[in-house]
């Protein structure tokens, strides 16, 4: 089989930040990479799935509503894909940097944390999601679509 494009990245060489993973059509996948890979801290799982349900909620009620596909975490517990429509590259790092600003500050009970809308609603940690989202506003300060490129 041939090896999909996110294996392709050297990941020894990878930083938190936020990279375009892939374009595919009108469709950007951007890799927002919360920690180092292989440094044996991850996401912690509560804290990553409140940080999910933040993410989307937050994203998906932004005047760009209707160019969100999804976001979702990584596999590997390092970071988060963000999936978006035809959307400027500046406007993207701007969303997830005031995304990452409401998610540290947020306040209040988390949305779709229900049984009846979650299928893990008893796994969650506010705290830890707000201090993941804090950890990234000093990262994403001043990135650029220079800066959303991989380094080789």
């Amino acid at each position: 089989m041939k090896r999909i494009a996110s294996f392709e990245v050297n990941h020894n060489k990878l930083k938190p930040g936020m990279y375009t993973s892939r374009i595919d059509g009108d469709v950007t996948t951007y890799d927002i990479r919360m920690v180092y890979p292989n440094a044996g801290i991850y996401i912690e799982p509560a804290a990553g799935h409140t940080f999910e349900h933040l993410f989307a909620t937050f994203a998906r009620n932004s005047d760009f509503s209707e160019k969100i596909i999804y976001c979702g975490p990584m596999g590997c517990q390092t970071g988060f894909y963000f999936l978006v429509r035809d959307m400027e590259a500046a406007d993207a790092i701007a969303l997830v940097q005031r995304t990452m600003a409401f998610i540290a500050g947020y306040e209040g009970g988390i949305p779709g944390a229900s049984r009846v809308e979650c299928g893990n609603y008893r796994l969650h940690d506010l705290a830890g999601a707000k201090r993941l989202a804090a950890s990234m506003i000093p990262v994403l300060a001043g990135w650029t679509e220079e800066k959303l490129v991989y380094e080789k």
